[in-house]
């Protein structure tokens, strides 16, 4: 009734009532909507802050000790602040003016530990305020206070800790209230914090002592993962960090694949070294061999290693058995038979579209069968084109003509192909290219010496047979045949660094007299040789050469594949590149910014470093009037995806860059965009990737269309992905009267069905943790001949393609018992899930799939064991695993 009259009265009437009724509200009606448990609480509260405030020292500590002992017991919800120190916000200015004139003693620092937690809710920003009264009081059960306190603190301590830094102040207070905060952190399920804490105090060492069998692993994943986001420097002491960490716990797999990651040699040496497990030792030569690395067990194994399991140490590691292993996952997966081009290009289904009778020459379409049988087939010893059955051999049936089928270049490309198909199968592939070596044509005889280096890429063999048969003919007048050897030389011992391959091939480079076509062949055999090693007497021989060339032969594109192999040398070694990229700026300007561009970014590959990738893309901005000068602008543009591999969000970061290069760039940067996603995406054809690159097939430029088609077969080589499939169909009858981009599209299509969906490119492994320097120098090099596609793949050497080979691992997943047969055991394959500083026991895979091993990976998933029943000796299922049985398996847990 009151509500009805109010509403029907004037304005002045209205205002009266409102004023009135203010006045009837005492101040007390505020808390009106308090508990009385939560009124007695404030006004306790209140009588305590009183209290404290008289300064007799006998009721002031039992005071600040009721106060303490509120806000300790005090519990809330997630979203809400605890009520004691809710209430204890207005006496915060009151109770800080008693801390001033409080006298030193108990009293004051059990006031400062209050006043630093009321700090949390109460100081302005830039005060730390909380630190400033816990340094003043006690610094003993920090922990006490509760979780969100201690990373209140630990957030203030960083950031007083870089002040005092900046001013050369002493921060030894700091570190002690460090020290006091790492055990409660460590053992609370907070390594996170821990890490982060130290990694601002620069103290990161102490954690080693803080870390037992129960938090190893997340504190190791959350370091390893922080790897990609900090400076040169503070990464390699985070993942040492790590190395110390899983080596105390006597982690050895793990361990080893942090020293691979540091690119650390002699951490890996010493890692296998130090390692008393004979089974462990064996799981850690599938890894190496997986990283491709090669190790000289002989120095490395240490005295007390048993010759038997050295032998055996060193066949694992050389990869001898890798063919047998292959094939043995086909045949389990029943995919042994051999495939036809016809059956790839599949041209029965665009029929109708495609007029009848293509306009190409039938020399670039026997070529592109060639390279598609080469891909599909690879590995498997027996194709239908190349190798002769026995039965056709003895009724006279000779099917190798097929090599005299094609022109010049295209028999070479032939003959090397049967490297391809006999890959890994040193045994089993050197009797069917030997008789070729023998040939009066020398295209053949250069494809056959290229086919001994294919089929030794990835495998060493004790007899070291293609060093052998390679060596006389490096000498050889011919520059085809000179060629054909060099680049079976990189590939054959890619990552060896063989010393008698650099001293084999460094005078081919600094001879002036030698073509800079076959110096540059011999200077990216070098580079991928001793990739990533800074080899000293190398990068000498490839800059001197480029210091005594003229101006003319800098500028052809050969000059430019010669400074990749510098570049390669380099390979993911950051800072170490700097004296190298001073002395290419005094180089011939040809080539000089180009030069820069490239060591600047395979030097920087795969660390994520942001200012980089801000440099590159400024670099790419850059206005040149004349567009043929501006040659560095496309590896400027594949080094923003090339320095952006290391972790999922750069790489998400990069395709929007590359997006924005695509809409504002110049037509070099345009043509390099291709590859760039390609580079981003081996072997992983996401739907963003497969539209972009299907857009830019269809460019008005020529060579953007051409960069976008070997894209598409980069993306998904070796996964069968049907929807890619459709799209290169639908190309070959779109591009029917282009032979140059026809023969693109038949090569990509032999791409997507490398080894029949056994294969892959992609130079990450190890759940992505790892990049190898071998696969990723084999990817570069390819991708660095498409900058210039008219004189590499679509002229006079299509054979570049094979430098594909460095790049190509089974995507597999073995199970082999302590003996190393195949133990088929039942395992969750699925999508990998980031569980990075997750609480609890997250799930590590979703949408899975059981299988029985062995098993195919795809980029992305990640697996894990069914069973109980066995115990894997490595803690990630990739590659070959060894399984051992379960000491506390009981049969009905299953």
């Amino acid at each position: 009734m009151v509500e009805d009259k109010v509403q029907d009265a004037g304005p002045d009437d209205k205002k009266k009532a409102a004023v009135k009724k203010k006045k009837l509200k005492p101040e007390e009606e505020k808390d009106a909507d308090l508990s009385e448990e939560d009124l007695e609480l404030k006004s306790n509260l209140a009588l305590m802050v009183s209290r404290i405030a008289e300064g007799d020292p006998g009721v002031q500590a039992l005071a600040l000790q009721s106060v303490s002992t509120e806000i300790r017991s005090a519990t809330t919800s997630m979203t809400s602040v605890p009520k004691p120190l809710k209430f204890l916000i207005s006496h915060y200015q009151t109770l800080a003016e008693v801390f001033e004139k409080t006298p030193d003693g108990k009293n004051k620092q059990q006031l400062a530990d209050t006043l630093s937690v009321l700090a949390i809710t109460t100081s302005k920003e830039g005060e730390r305020a909380c630190l400033k009264y816990r340094l003043s009081g006690s610094k003993d059960e920090v922990g006490s206070w509760g979780h969100e306190y201690v990373r209140s603190l630990s957030g203030e301590i960083g950031q007083e800790y870089n002040s005092r830094r900046e001013k050369e102040e002493p921060v030894e207070d700091l570190l002690e209230l460090v020290a006091k905060i790492l055990p409660y952190h460590m053992s609370h399920n907070a390594e996170p914090e821990a890490v982060d804490l130290l990694l601002e105090t620069e103290k990161l060492e102490w954690l080693v002592q803080h870390v037992d069998a129960k938090n190893y692993g997340r504190t190791c994943l959350y370091l390893v993962s922080c790897c990609a986001y900090l400076p040169e420097g503070d990464d390699k002491a985070v993942l040492q960090t790590a190395y110390d960490i899983y080596s105390k716990q006597g982690q050895e797999a793990d361990a080893l694949r942090i020293a691979l990651k540091m690119n650390d040699t002699e951490l890996v040496k010493r890692t296998v070294a130090s390692c008393e497990d004979a089974l462990i030792k064996k799981q850690l030569g599938y890894l190496l061999a997986r990283q491709g690395v090669a190790l000289n067990l002989e120095d490395t194994a240490g005295a007390s290693m048993d010759e038997d399991l050295q032998m055996e140490l060193q066949e694992i590691i050389s990869n001898s058995k890798l063919s047998e292993l292959y094939l043995s996952l086909a045949r389990d997966l029943d995919v042994m038979e051999a495939k036809l081009p016809e059956e790839v290009y599949k041209t029965h289904l665009v029929e109708g579209r495609a007029p009848a009778g293509p306009a190409v020459d039938s020399a670039r379409q026997n070529l592109a069968s060639t390279f598609v049988n080469a891909f599909v087939n690879a590995g498997f010893g027996h194709d239908k084109l190349m190798t002769v059955e026995p039965e056709a051999e003895a009724s006279g049936s000779d099917r190798v003509h097929w090599i005299f089928k094609n022109k010049d270049q295209g028999k070479t490309a032939a003959a090397a192909s049967l490297g391809m198909i006999t890959l890994w199968d040193i045994e089993g592939g050197l009797p069917l290219i030997d008789k070729y070596l023998y040939s009066k044509d020398n295209h053949v005889v250069a494809g056959a010496l290229l086919a001994v280096g294919i089929l030794n890429c990835g495998v060493q063999h004790e007899n070291d047979p293609a060093y052998a048969l390679l060596y006389d003919f490096v000498e050889k007048h011919d520059p085809v045949v000179r060629i054909g050897a060099i680049m079976g030389l990189g590939l054959a011992y890619a990552g060896t660094q063989k010393e008698e391959v650099g001293d084999l091939l460094t005078p081919l480079i600094t001879d002036p007299d030698i073509s800079i076509e076959v110096a540059s062949f011999a200077a990216v055999a070098l580079g991928l040789v001793f990739v990533g090693t800074c080899h000293a007497s190398s990068v000498e021989a490839i800059l001197q050469a480029l210091m005594l060339r003229g101006e003319a032969e800098l500028a052809e594109p050969w000059a430019k594949q010669m400074v990749l192999g510098l570049g390669l040398l380099f390979l993911g070694k950051q800072g170490a590149v700097e004296a190298t990229v001073e002395v290419a700026k005094t180089l011939n300007e040809r080539i000089s910014k180009y030069g820069q561009v490239v060591l600047q970014t395979l030097a920087y590959a795969g660390t994520g470093d942001v200012l980089q990738i801000q440099s590159l893309l400024a670099t790419c901005g850059e206005h040149i009037e004349v567009e043929e000068n501006a040659a560095w602008k496309g590896p400027a543009t594949l080094g923003i995806a090339l320095v952006a591999l290391s972790e999922e969000l750069g790489i998400s970061m990069a395709h929007r860059a590359l997006e924005h290069l695509l809409q504002y760039g110049e037509p070099s940067v345009r043509r390099a965009v291709p590859l760039a996603l390609a580079l981003l995406n081996v072997s992983n054809p996401t739907l963003g990737s497969m539209d972009a690159l299907s857009r830019l097939s269809h460019d008005t430029d020529v060579e953007v269309a051409q960069n976008a088609v070997v894209s598409l077969g980069i993306i998904g080589a070796g996964t069968n992905n049907a929807r890619l499939a459709g799209m290169l169909r639908s190309l070959g009858s779109y591009y029917y009267k282009e032979p140059t981009l026809l023969f693109l599209v038949r090569i990509a299509q032999g791409l997507v069905h490398m080894g029949k969906g056994l294969l892959n490119l992609a130079p990450t492994h190890t759940d992505g943790h790892l990049l190898s320097g071998v696969q990723l120098a084999g990817i570069l090099a390819l991708l660095h001949s498409c900058f210039d596609l008219k004189s590499s793949l679509g002229g006079k050497h299509p054979y570049v393609l094979y430098y594909l080979t460095a790049a190509m691992r089974p995507r597999m997943l073995m199970t082999v018992d302590t003996a190393g047969k195949l133990l088929p055991v039942s395992v969750r394959v699925g999508q990998a899930i980031d569980t990075v500083a997750q609480a609890g026991r997250p799930k590590t895979i979703t949408g899975f799939q059981t299988h029985t091993t062995p098993v195919l990976l795809s980029v992305g998933d990640r697996a894990e064991l069914a069973t109980n029943k066995y115990l894997p000796l490595s803690s990630v299922l990739e590659g070959i695993v060894i399984l051992k049985e379960n000491p506390d398996y009981v049969e009905s847990q299953e």
